[in-house]
């Protein structure tokens, strides 16, 4: 353009030209780069873009079959996992309810343990406190027939030392002391 302007103003000055209207060798030089540009387009950039957009349509269509399917198996995971969780919980209540009754079962044999050994250590000490009893009773009976004996001796004056007569006079009045005191009660 700027080469028909350079050209408009050399030329002399009798011929009316229009500026706007660009010369005949202008037009056709680029009619033929056009059509040049047109013809590589056509051949070689249109099919290489039509391979590209082929090739991302593909592999649009492949990503999302691949995300179907991996929505499908995250589904099926999910229900899975569902169903492991409620037989996990029906589980952990069976436990918990097992574990209940053994806990009342092991409180339960605990007590009638706990009762029986008490049984026992009650019986072992009404046993022993009986068999103290009768030791010291032995023992008392010994001793105040002794203390007996000797006293009537001193009152009367005289030793009594027929064993089997002494032991008589003694277990007499032991019985009779045992006989007033469970009047008393």
């Amino acid at each position: 353009m700027l080469n028909a302007l350079v050209t408009l103003a050399a030329e002399p000055a009798g011929e009316a030209h229009n500026p706007l209207i660009p010369a005949w060798y202008d037009i056709i030089w680029s009619a033929v780069c056009f059509v040049v540009i047109i013809f590589v387009v056509w051949r070689v950039a249109l099919p290489r873009m039509a391979k590209l957009l082929d090739e991302r349509s593909a592999a649009i269509e492949g990503n999302i079959a691949k995300a179907d399917e991996a929505q499908r198996q995250a589904e099926a995971a999910l229900e899975e996992y569902t169903a492991q969780l409620a037989e996990a919980r029906r589980e952990a209540g069976e436990i918990r309810e097992s574990a209940t009754q053994d806990g009342r079962k092991i409180v339960a044999e605990a007590k009638e343990t706990a009762a029986s050994e008490a049984a026992r250590i009650t019986a072992s000490a009404h046993a022993q406190i009986e068999a103290e009893r009768q030791t010291a009773l032995v023992q008392l009976r010994s001793e105040v027939g002794t203390l007996a004996v000797d006293l009537a001796g001193n009152v009367i004056g005289e030793t009594l030392s027929d064993d089997a007569r002494a032991n008589a006079v003694v277990d007499r009045f032991l019985a009779e002391l045992e006989a007033s005191e469970k009047a008393a009660k």
